[in-house]
């Protein structure tokens, strides 16, 4: 006769078992945690994060013990439903491992949001990759688990790790393609030539560095487009970067005038305009000459602030209150085009003049 566990109630017996025992454990934690909240908020936080991926790992062992030990054992078809059971537990215990690596992530992310600057932007970039690539392994190594459970995948797998030849050639495929472009995020990451938040120029498009994965760069365009680069991109090419060691920047404004343009007053109100403005960080201020072609002269405003967004906007501002003040109290500076004329008689001082438009 057979015994009770080696029949079919025996079977449901044991799985409603393990059903109850998971629930009892979720109550037991539930409980738990409001006990605790407020003494260890962060671990009542990582167990609630990680509680459906610990509950599901928990269940499918249950499950899996539960039809080891009972009639189904006995069955053709429980090789199949063991295999499976056995991919569930390594996929669940992925999940969880997973989970667990991106709070602990997701938590130094957060402590360290108060900080700025490059420093801030190099840590929050590396944290960024390391914890990608960590959720990559954690894949592979869940994925080559998986298959080496299968003994033909296992055969396989010897005969390709033996062949020095075989494996040397889809290593040199892969570095080319994917391990190269993988290689260059990680080096992104570790070299500090480009991190999340930097201000850059990349195929004369002006932006911020978005995202940093381990295989792709995203920049943030400023009319909201985003340009998408890979990773080796960055490490081949030369690029422009206006964040390296800090946020400060000096802005430049361009302006053809007149020869007749009176400097000493232009420079006097450049500098009522510039000590008005919210953007200016007080460090740099002035007016130059700095060429003379074509019969007009080129003057060149400069001025600091302490980020590019600040810098562009005192850029836009100065432009826009210079121009209107030399329409208004200097039309004469404005660019002026002269032209000679020779009459019959000789020559003639005659000159015609027209505005041309700012460039």
């Amino acid at each position: 006769m057979a015994t009770e566990p080696d029949t079919w109630l025996g079977t449901g017996a044991a799985l409603g078992l393990a059903v109850l025992a998971v629930g009892a454990v979720a109550l037991v934690h539930h409980v738990v945690a409001r006990l605790i909240a407020s003494r260890a908020p962060t671990f009542v936080e990582l167990a609630r994060r990680t509680r459906p991926a610990w509950l599901s790992v928990l269940l499918v062992v249950l499950v899996w013990a539960a039809g080891a030990s009972t009639l189904p054992r006995t069955q053709s078809w429980w090789p199949v439903l063991d295999r499976a059971l056995l991919i569930a537990t390594i996929a669940t215990g992925a999940w969880l491992l997973a989970t667990v690596f991106s709070f602990g992530f997701e938590r130094l992310l957060a402590r360290d949001a108060h900080v700025t600057g490059p420093e801030g932007r190099r840590r929050r970039t590396q944290l960024l990759v390391i914890h990608r690539l960590t959720l990559v392994v954690i894949a592979v190594i869940a994925v080559s688990l998986v298959l080496f459970s299968f003994p033909a995948m296992r055969v396989v797998g010897t005969s390709l790790l033996a062949s020095a030849g075989i494996l040397s050639i889809v290593a040199g495929l892969a570095a080319q393609s994917i391990l190269g472009n993988l290689i260059a995020g990680v080096q992104l990451a570790f070299t500090d030539a480009v991190r999340v938040g930097d201000v850059v120029v990349v195929e004369g498009e002006w932006g911020r560095i978005g995202e940093i994965t381990l295989s792709y760069v995203v920049v943030y365009i400023w009319d909201e487009r985003r340009l998408v680069l890979p990773c080796h991109y960055f490490t081949t090419r030369p690029f422009e970067t206006w964040t390296r060691h800090g946020d400060q920047i000096i802005g430049v404004v361009l302006m053809d005038l007149d020869w007749r343009v009176p400097m000493d007053a232009v420079r006097t109100r450049f500098l009522e305009v510039v000590a008005g403005h919210a953007a200016w960080d007080e460090r740099v201020a002035a007016a130059l000459v700095t060429g003379s072609e074509g019969g007009l002269v080129r003057v060149r405003f400069t001025m600091s602030a302490q980020d590019p967004s600040d810098a562009w906007r005192l850029r836009c501002d100065v432009r826009e209150q210079m121009m209107t003040w030399l329409q208004r109290e200097h039309p004469e500076a404005l660019p002026t085009s002269r032209i000679v004329v020779e009459s019959a008689g000789g020559r003639s001082g005659i000159e015609k003049q027209h505005d041309q438009d700012q460039p």
